[in-house]
């Protein structure tokens, strides 16, 4: 066999890019250098350049394809004409004797080692021999064939994807690219079959897709082969995995698990012999499928291991498909490629936009990209229809795939029904930079052309579609120009779906994460009905708690599972530094708004002063409840392996209230001191202010509520409009009782805070705060860099 036309996997390495293109060298990188290290890679062999540069020569092509891609360019031709003619010259071609009798004797030398007389399941995939460079992934541009066996298969499938390098998007693409459409090779990878279509399969990066967070693992999964999840066809699973904590093996720390539609998924179909019948085939999930998920979470863990140690090898971020044989159980990785966007970016320019003077909602999904735009729409359902849209419009369709990619270059936003953030609209969008809103669901049934709106993908994980034109407001800044200073600056942070994308801040940790955002945004239900789910009342309530819970073997579990993982987030977000946690403080009337709440709570003249926040947790009323959130906090620190969380509790009325509290906290597993547990406590009513010293007693840090502490003091309620104007955290009266606050934490050695956004609207109030001392204020994320400015002018003063 001639090794320059076709080469097995074993004998390549990441260097053979120009040999064999980029996805076939990184296999043979992997079989050759980490399977040592248990990563798991299918057999193959591939196609050279030279097999490539052999075709073109043997059937004349070189002079056909100049002219065509010059009668195209001079406008003498369209674009479909010009690649329908070179495909056409491909699929017509013959194959030179050699090369032909290259490709049979590596097909049935792998039959061989598979333990397969012949006839051998391949699936036969193209590499470009400038694919995967820093400034291009060819993401979905070139052909893949799944499910073929026979050798006049195996050649006839090859030769398809020799034509696939011109098809309409590829042309398109290399334009833009600026890459000479003859200085490209085509290398054939053809890899043993996974019985992924008996199992499942999906896509994984080493890296935050969205927000470039590098500490963490994405997953995609979908039943089936991965081609559905490639090209946005269903909506798969997604798990998160924070990648520092992965070396413990007692540990789970899998931050997100999201379960998927998985409407269909890929089977093989019929044999293919000489282009006849269907290699594959999609037909619908099962209920129990689409309700499962597809990895277990050992498997998550697995394969979660291998992109760290893929990373590693490669020193840089990587993007991966992996395959799960559901014959045997096995797990592979079929596909590593470096990720090309994020790796790109300068992680010292900071870009934020703030969206504003917002519509209603019309539609939301998964956000790409951290951009906001506004625009017209233009719906497209089909392909077929591509010449119709309209340059600089926001693009509408189902779901893309590489055929869509000479217009998504040319819009201004992409909105998809379908997809996950590994799709192919997910993955084209980062590179092209167009913000996308994937997975909506419904966008091309509630959205039409001509529409003006305003697409979002700035608001963290979930992307919304605005009706009409929104304010846009952007900021950029070189956070290497950022001062050092003496006071740790922290971050408020409530939403987990949004914490990824200030990962860049140099925060020192998180001051105040509000459990009540992750309660009432992704819990949605009152806990105290979960526990008592068989007694409930309310009719309805049990029908939409069953409906929410679906899925979990008791319902208490989906209140301890949701809570860890939101928590999980944001912790994974400044770990090692604390990320301290405020246990929940919903008022009574809040609480009864949760899904069967009603039933839970009493009704309050005033909710505000009422059985609130530390008062609830040793109640009788509440105690299971709290129970809950307790074991929350236990498995994200124990099983998740977020030590860094600290436990905060606020509206403590009194030190008897306190030391009620801590031996709750204690019978629930979360006793002060234990495997480095801190315990803080709000400081917002003036008792905490006037009894510090015995407060101190029983926390190990403070945290300066500002807003209920100036109501309290004042007398003024802080959601009053006609009572506005008295509401100020500058008043003197206010600015002694925190002055009193910070004198008696720091002469007891303990921690004091303040969260509240005063130090960012008025420099003199952060002027004020290092002067008294306090050791961190903790702000919203869009304030940090106008604090940190100000907390630098104070401390120089």
């Amino acid at each position: 066999m001639d090794a320059k036309l076709v080469c097995d996997f074993e004998t390549l390495a990441r260097g053979d890019g120009a040999l064999v293109g980029g996805k076939n060298s990184s296999l043979g990188e992997m079989i050759s250098s980490l399977q040592a290290e248990g990563i798991a890679v299918p057999p193959g062999f591939a196609t050279t350049s030279h097999a490539y540069w052999g075709y073109i020569s043997f059937n004349g092509l070189h002079k056909t394809i100049v002219e065509l891609i010059a009668k195209w360019e001079s406008g003498s031709a369209s674009l479909a004409e010009t690649g329908h003619a070179i495909r056409s010259r491909f699929l017509h071609g013959s194959w030179p004797e050699e090369t032909a009798a290259a490709i049979r004797e590596a097909y049935h030398k792998l039959s061989k080692k598979a333990g397969v007389s012949s006839d051998l399941a391949v699936a036969v995939r193209s590499s470009a021999t400038a694919e995967d460079l820093p400034d291009a992934s060819f993401a979905g541009q070139l052909e893949s064939y799944l499910n073929i066996s026979g050798e006049d298969a195996v050649l006839s499938a090859c030769r398809r994807c020799y034509a696939s390098l011109f098809t309409d998007r590829a042309i398109s693409y290399r334009q833009a690219k600026g890459f000479d459409h003859l200085s490209v090779a085509l290398s054939i990878g053809v890899q043993r079959m996974v019985r992924a279509d008996a199992g499942g399969s999906g896509v994984m990066f080493s890296i935050d897709t969205e927000s470039g967070f590098d500490r963490v693992v994405l997953i995609n999964a979908a039943w089936g082969l991965g081609e559905n999840v490639v090209q946005g066809v269903v909506d798969p699973d997604e798990y998160q995995v924070f990648k520092p904590l992965l070396g413990n093996d007692k540990l789970v720390p899998i931050i997100e698990k999201k379960c998927g539609e998985k409407a269909v998924k890929m089977v093989l179909g019929n044999k293919l012999h000489l282009g006849n019948n269907t290699p594959t085939c999609n037909v619908p999930t099962s209920k129990a499928e689409r309700a499962a998920f597809v990895l277990s979470d050992k498997e998550i863990l697995q394969i979660a291991r291998w992109a760290v140690i893929i990373e590693n090898h490669y020193k840089c971020p990587m993007d991966m498909e992996w395959a799960k044989d559901g014959i045997t159980g096995e797990l592979f990785i079929v596909q590593a490629r470096p990720e090309t966007v994020h790796s790109r970016r300068d992680i010292a320019v900071f870009k934020t936009y703030h969206v504003s003077q917002k519509g209603r909602v019309l539609t939301t999904g998964l956000s790409i990209g951290d951009a906001a735009v506004a625009g017209r729409i233009c719906l497209i359902e089909s392909a077929k229809d591509i010449h119709h849209f309209i340059d600089g419009s926001i693009l509408v369709t189902e779901t893309t795939d590489p055929d869509w990619v000479p217009i998504m270059k040319r819009a201004a936003a992409i909105i998809t029904d379908h997809g996950g953030r590994t799709s192919h609209a997910a993955i084209v969008s980062r590179e092209l930079g167009v913000p996308a809103i994937v997975g909506t669901g419904n966008a091309t049934y509630v959205l039409h052309t001509g529409q003006q709106v305003t697409a979002s993908c700035a608001e963290g994980t979930n992307g919304f579609v605005y009706d009409g034109t929104a304010s846009i407001k952007t900021q950029t800044i070189n956070l290497n120009s950022l001062p050092t200073v003496r006071t740790h600056v922290m971050l408020n942070l409530a939403n987990p779906a949004a914490a990824y994308r200030w990962w860049r801040l140099p925060a020192d940790g998180i001051g105040l994460a509000r459990m009540e955002f992750v309660v009432t945004n992704t819990i949605r239900v009152h806990p105290m009905a979960l526990i008592h789910y068989d007694h409930l009342k309310d009719a309805s309530a049990r029908k939409e708690i069953a409906t929410i819970t679906a899925g979990y073997d008791s319902k208490p579990e989906y209140f301890v599972d949701k809570l860890s993982r939101g928590f999980a987030a944001l912790c994974a977000l400044v770990y090692p530094e604390p990320a301290i946690i405020r246990m929940s403080d919903f008022k009574t009337n809040e609480y009864a708004g949760l899904v069967g709440g009603a039933e839970f709570e009493p009704k309050e003249e005033n909710p505000m002063l009422g059985f609130r926040g530390a008062s609830r947790y040793y109640s009788p009323q509440y105690m299971e409840g709290f129970a809950l959130e307790c074991r929350a906090i236990k498995r994200l620190r124990e099983k998740l392996g977020f030590t860094n969380a600290v436990v905060m509790i606020p509206f403590c009325r009194t030190a008897g209230e306190a030391k009620k509290v801590l031996d709750v906290l204690a019978e629930n597993g979360l006793r002060r001191g234990e495997g480095g547990l801190r315990v803080y406590v709000m400081c917002e009513i003036p008792s905490n202010v006037i009894l510090a010293r015995q407060f101190t007693e029983f926390f190990d840090g403070m945290s300066i509520g500002s807003n209920d502490l100036t109501q309290l003091t004042l007398g003024v309620d802080r959601d009053s409009g006609e009572l506005a104007g008295l509401f100020d955290e500058q008043d003197e009266a206010v600015k002694w009782m925190i002055e009193r606050a910070i004198a008696a934490a720091r002469e007891a050695g303990c921690e004091i805070s303040l969260c509240g956004q005063a130090p960012s609207d008025h420099p003199e109030f952060a002027r004020f705060l290092v002067q008294a001392g306090i050791t961190s204020v903790s702000v919203s994320p869009d304030s940090f860099i106008a604090v940190k400015m100000n907390i630098a002018a104070s401390e120089g003063a």
